[in-house]
């Protein structure tokens, strides 16, 4: 995963109900409403779940260490959806003893490679990076007012991109795909259109891809590669990468239009998933 900074999310966190909020005007559903709508589940019958549900984040001291401010702030995302949740005292695999010993039903843990939610109970596991993309597909999708059929672009052939993509498909999407490395994107669309039978094309050009999609996702970390002269009043965009891929001209005129977050959607979305439930929702 991108090794996040505090000041990359410490604000965004600090003020949920605003982000709710905002998030609610764009897409009609509040940050749990999103997370449920990409796992497909129903947001009234999941939250008696979460309620009762015990979130342990661990932190990880391997690598480039704890960022300042992360446990809490996925702590705070959890309480935020409807769960209990706590920070461990200790790190690591005793912080990993310590949880379960606490009870918690989920826990949540990063290094520099693996962001994971995993179920105590059903071993099952959410990797952030596969939730990240289907919650800012499914973003899109309700931002848009359907992309049922419609061109979308994906930027970014990571796991990231790759989760968006699935999704996207999913949705009824034709999709096409972009990085900076041809041969991944290649793979990406030769993965996908086995996977799904369906046809994914590969964009060759970025300017070329950017001028003729109105529906985006940028799950790439580059900055600046989407201008004012790419926003059309029926241009949506949906970025999970972090930083966002837009010029501050370009975010400004596509405001109203343009979903980013840096840990909330993911992280909602990895606990929704993380739960073993049956019914399914009509989003």
């Amino acid at each position: 995963m991108t090794r996040l900074k505090t000041d990359d999310f410490k604000n965004s966190v600090a003020n949920l109900d605003a982000y709710d909020s905002e998030l609610t005007n764009k897409t009609g559903y509040s940050l749990r409403g999103v997370a449920c709508c990409a796992e497909d589940v129903n947001e009234v019958e999941i939250l008696p779940l979460l309620r009762n549900i015990s979130v342990g984040v661990v932190p990880v001291t391997s690598g480039k260490g704890v960022i300042g401010g992360f446990c809490e702030a996925l702590k705070t995302i959890a309480c935020h959806i409807g769960c209990r949740a706590f920070v461990t005292q200790t790190s690591d695999l005793s912080g990993l003893v310590e949880a379960f010993e606490k009870g918690a039903d989920i826990i949540l843990s990063a290094d520099d490679d693996r962001f994971i939610a995993f179920h105590a109970q059903s071993r099952r596991t959410v990797d952030n990076a596969t939730a990240t993309g289907k919650a800012y597909a499914v973003g899109l999708d309700l931002m848009s007012g359907g992309v049922k059929g419609l061109d979308v672009l994906v930027i970014g052939c990571g796991p990231v991109g790759r989760g968006a993509a699935e999704k996207l498909i999913a949705l009824g999407a034709q999709v096409s795909v972009y990085d900076i490395e041809n041969d991944i994107s290649n793979r990406l669309a030769d993965d996908l259109a086995d996977s799904f039978d369906t046809k994914v094309l590969t964009a060759i050009k970025l300017e070329s891809a950017l001028t003729c999609h109105k529906l985006i996702i940028d799950a790439s970390p580059a900055q600046n590669i989407i201008q004012t002269r790419h926003i059309t009043p029926d241009t949506y965009i949906s970025v999970p990468g972090v930083p966002h891929g837009l010029s501050e001209e370009a975010r400004l005129k596509n405001s109203n239009r343009f979903l980013h977050d840096p840990l909330q959607l993911g992280v909602a979305t990895m606990l929704a998933g993380a739960l073993t439930i049956d019914t399914k929702s009509v989003c």
